[in-house]
């Protein structure tokens, strides 16, 4: 199973056991007089096996669901107790045990009475006095509402007086009564508070920042024993910090060589306060995922934690305690922010602080297994895979050693889906590969059906991402209508390692061999058949992913020193490799609304936005670039290598890659919408700022400890900075690149600076997904659009519905922030498009994710790109089901240049729950039972109509709401057919 927890009623999660479904059947089969005495032993052990397989089925069919509807780059919510009785109740109806299942539903009625009269008790017991709590010292004091709102109140007035006024406690104190379960303790009153806060951000965000301080109290007390606001609580918590450090070091988790620091002066520097900075899910997430677990509790502070990754990553420093002030400064004030590998173990002794490695798969069986040896070490250790396939021969050549016919790549990317399984990413996450493939590869069909749910389970690889290595010559086929030929590369061993034009003559010359007869096996078919085909799997699966070998190697900065053959788990990273090496980058990101500065109006009026005078702050982001490029430097010298082909590519090379986050933040913070030029400019500008500022900390730091081993040669050392090779990729394809050149700084500094010092690192920049490091820093992933401008998060503490802060300010402002237009915003999923209340301007800027023009955010990620020497992940949000929609879209990819694209996300159907909202104004738009058509009628709301008099929101017939996912996770949908020569869409 993929799913880890369970959401029990009162919301709180724990883990989830599949066994424990059995044993509640078998004492369900027991209770009916069908135990293993009356039926026997093999009889009962059926029945339990066969209703628990359906129940499997079920489970399965919910996760692929939850996967399709939550956006790019989340993890799997807790799946809902009653969601699981639920599942029982069908399977042992579906597998004929009607008699159990009648005294299934029976005794969850009564026990559902129960627990009302139970949960009835024990509020008038609270209310009353009679309930008692337990205290952290072990005392047992009667429970009191005006004590627990007294808290709540001092809470809130932390916040000041505007935000606090916006705080109602006396409805949270209400909520936690109605919470209480039958044992309660102090710690758990503050946990339970902390949910009833959360449950609120849906109607206004200001509970977001309550949420977060009472989770911040809760941690404290836990961690401290000292109040947040008491007195001496910043001596507590930084006495506290010495603890940690100490401890930590004791038990073997920590590196000794934190002992090193003055730790006494490094507590000094510590700011609680900063822990302020933290919104809900960004506190939570911390908690959750990324502070030390000792025996399964967090043992560190928010700072605490900030101070020990900054101590880590300033361990090779002469002047440690200086440079890790330094980097504390920048990470504790959420200005920049290490990939999650760096945040897990940096100061641990075991730093693997890397976020991917990139490897090609020779055509030999000792090296198939060595690179899946590989995996399984980098994944142990948290690391993401990306691994080129494409050497391996194809489906029917010949082995000479053994005088047989090859079975191809296939097979081998089956074991290699299964490692990814096997292995848990530092026992926090899942395993992660993504294989690729050129296109060009005889088995490139096959590999095309790999993530499909039909067809033989054996060349199937449901957990393992795909990608397409896509040529120039093949997209130039495609344009021209022309043929394409297949080859295995036993027979044409060179392509693999030629691109651009070189690949394009030596293709050619491979071709006319064929012709000749002069090679066994290859196979000629249409190119845009084939890519047709590409887009159908796309289209259907999500995967493979589109991304495209010769811009990713004509503009790479170390095209003397090797050939990019593939790029990693999430599509930015574009570095070479080869069996000797195992490429590896190391990423942080920049958090862009941190970086932009107040301005005063001049002009005395209203800037007709709703939003603050505001602009990028360049001072600021060259100190915050400066700092970052020496962080993500010293991580290539204090990290762990699992593997040693990692560890000389790293030394050898030294790439990083520093991206951005918050990119819609600090649009909406501007006033701006993705359709308006400015935001494009602002796209382009900002980029340009950061490259500017990373290429010369890099030369700067090369000027201090030296430039990488690999320099002579490089792009820098001939000049060339990334800018300047789109003009090269340009005259390779002769083909226009439609994206502006030039930009509004003086880059002459830089180039006079990387000829005189050179560079640190070979690669600089690369724009990754952040969808975890963004909830800690409270902002929109990375360069992705707002998904839901009203969505649900889900976490250990249940789930929770989280609504657009940039809109709720700008309507509070205006006035219209009411339960009206909340409710219809809920209805709306989010969008606010059909909402005529609110301003036609509002309703502009504040498109979603699927509401924008999809060949639109390419020219964003265009504009971005000239400025970065790897790549960026850039999902595809495409609504509808056009087929020549989504041709258009990976055709303008390819045009503008880009090196790589990344999940296809489409839109479905509803995502959030509807139940609070009144069937008697908008209809019964609750979740339909399994078999409910997924498409619906758009004429036919299922009862009642909205107040704009349109048609209820369709729902997935899933047994839960979707949003955003491939096109399959909508069962039942009639969908396009891009092989259909009929379709109108696809002329």
């Amino acid at each position: 199973m993929r799913v880890s927890h369970v959401r029990k009623r009162d919301g709180r999660q724990g883990e989830f056991d599949f066994s424990r479904i059995r044993s509640a059947l078998s004492r369900a089969f027991e209770a009916g007089g069908e135990g293993r005495e009356e039926t026997g032993e093999n009889e009962h052990h059926d029945k339990v096996e066969a209703t628990a397989a359906e129940i499997e089925k079920m489970i399965r069919s919910w996760e692929d669901a939850q996967l399709a509807a939550i956006g790019p780059g989340a993890e799997l919510p807790a799946i809902p107790v009653e969601e699981i009785q639920e599942m029982a109740e069908t399977a042992l109806m579906k597998c004929g045990y009607f008699e159990t299942a009648k005294r299934y539903i029976r005794y969850r009625y009564h026990h559902g009475l129960e627990r009302r009269e139970t949960g009835r008790q024990r509020k008038e017991d609270a209310e009353s006095g009679k309930m008692a709590v337990a205290t952290g010292s072990g005392q047992r004091v009667s429970f009191s509402r005006e004590n627990l709102e007294a808290y709540l109140n001092q809470q809130r007035q932390l916040l000041g007086k505007v935000k606090a006024a916006e705080i109602d406690s006396s409805r949270i104190s209400r909520m936690v009564l109605e919470g209480l379960g039958e044992t309660v303790s102090t710690a758990e009153l503050r946990l339970l508070s902390v949910q009833a806060a959360a449950g609120l951000i849906e109607e206004d965000p200001v509970y977001d920042e309550y949420a977060a301080l009472l989770l911040r109290q809760a941690h404290a007390r836990e961690l401290l024993a000292s109040e947040a606001g008491e007195s001496g609580y910043f001596t507590a918590y930084r006495q506290g910090f010495i603890r940690e450090i100490n401890r930590g070091i004791e038990l073997s988790y920590f590196d000794p060589r934190l002992a090193e620091f003055n730790v006494e002066a490094m507590s000094q520097a510590i700011k609680p306060e900063r822990d302020m900075e933290l919104r809900y899910i960004g506190s939570e997430t911390l908690r959750e995922r990324y502070l030390l677990q000792i025996e399964g509790k967090p043992s560190e502070t928010y700072q605490g934690f900030w101070m020990r990754v900054a101590m880590g990553l300033a361990l090779n420093e002469a002047n440690k305690e200086e440079k890790a002030l330094e980097f504390y400064e920048l990470m504790s004030s959420l200005r920049f922010i290490p990939s999650t590998p760096t945040l897990f173990h940096a100061g641990l002794e075991h730093p693997q602080l890397s976020s991917c490695y990139l490897s090609t798969v020779n055509d030999d069986l000792s090296h198939i297994f060595k690179v899946m040896g590989d995996n399984a070490a980098l994944s142990k250790w948290s690391g993401g895979i990306g691994n080129d396939w494409t050497r391996v021969r194809g489906t029917g050549a010949w082995i000479a050693s053994t005088k047989v016919h090859s079975q191809g790549v296939i097979p081998f990317l089956k074991i290699a889906n299964d490692v990814t399984v096997a292995i848990n990413r530092s026992g926090k996450r899942r395993g992660a590969t993504c294989a690729y493939l050129e296109t060009w590869h005889y088995d490139i069909e096959d590999f095309l059906d790999l993530r499909r749910n039909t067809g033989d389970d054996r060349r199937r690889t449901p957990d393992m991402n795909t990608a397409n290595w896509i040529p120039d010559l093949f997209m130039k086929r495609v344009e021209a209508q022309g043929e394409w030929t297949l080859f295995s590369p036993d027979e044409t061993p060179d392509l693999h390692d030629l691109y651009g034009s070189d690949f394009e003559k030596r293709y050619e010359e491979y071709e006319a061999a064929a012709a000749r007869g002069e090679i066994n096996l290859f196979k000629n078919v249409e190119a845009e058949k084939l890519w047709r085909k590409m887009l159908s799997r796309l289209f259907e699966t999500g995967h493979p992913w589109i991304t495209f070998k010769d811009p990713s190697n004509i503009r790479s900065p170390q095209d003397h020193a090797g050939v990019v053959h593939n790029s990693n788990l999430c599509t930015e990273i574009t570095l070479n490799n080869s069996s000797d090496e195992t490429a590896v980058c190391n990423l942080g990101s920049i958090n862009l609304p941190r970086h932009l500065r107040a301005i005063s109006d001049e002009s005395g009026g209203d800037n007709n936005t709703g939003a603050a005078f505001v602009e990028l702050d360049e001072e600021l982001i060259a100190g915050t670039v400066s700092t970052a490029i020496r962080m993500l430097d010293n991580v290539i010298d204090i990290n762990y290598y699992p593997t040693e082909e990692a560890r000389r590519s790293n030394m050898r090379h030294r790439p990083i890659g520093l991206g951005i986050l918050g990119f819609q933040d600090a649009l909406f913070m501007q006033g701006l919408g993705f359709h308006h030029e400015e935001a494009l400019a602002f796209a382009d500008r900002s980029m340009e700022v950061i490259s500017w500022n990373a290429i010369m900390a890099s030369s700067q730091l090369a000027a201090e400890k030296g430039a990488y081993d690999s320099f002579k040669g490089s792009k820098w050392d001939r000049g060339i900075l990334p800018q300047d090779s789109l003009d090269i990729l340009e005259a390779q394809r002769g083909i226009d690149i439609d994206v502006p050149r030039g930009g509004a700084l003086d880059w002459e500094p830089v180039r006079q600076s990387v000829k005189k010092h050179g560079m640190r690192n070979s690669n600089t920049m690369a724009i990754a997904p952040t969808a975890t490091i963004s909830n800690i820093a409270g902002v929109y992933p990375c360069i992705e659009p707002a998904y839901k401008n009203l969505y649900v998060k889900s976490n250990m503490s249940g789930e929770f519905t989280v609504v657009n802060r940039y809109l709720v300010q700008e309507l509070k402002a205006m006035d219209l922030w009411n339960d009206q237009i909340r409710e219809l915003l809920k209805f709306r999923d989010g969008s606010v498009q059909e909402i005529t209340q609110i301003p036609a301007e509002l309703r502009e800027r504040y498109l979603e994710a699927f509401e924008i023009d999809p060949v639109t955010l390419l020219r964003f990620t265009a504009r971005r790109s000239k400025w970065i020497d790897q790549s960026q992940s850039h999902n595809v949000f495409m609504k509808g089901s056009s087929g020549k929609m989504l041709d258009t879209i990976y055709r303008s990819a390819w045009r503008m240049g880009l090196k790589t694209t990344y999940y296809l996300r489409t839109l479905a159907a509803s995502q959030i729950e509807k139940s609070t909202l009144d069937a008697k104004v908008y209809g019964y738009t609750q979740k339909r039972g399994a078999g409910a058509s997924a498409g619906g009628d758009e004429s036919s709301p299922a009862t009642g109509s909205t107040p704009e008099n349109q048609p209820v929101a369709k729902v997935a017939g899933v047994g839960l709401a979707l949003a955003a996912a491939p096109m399959t996770a909508v069962q039942g949908a009639e969908i396009c057919n891009l092989l259909d020569p009929d379709c109108e869409a696809c002329q």
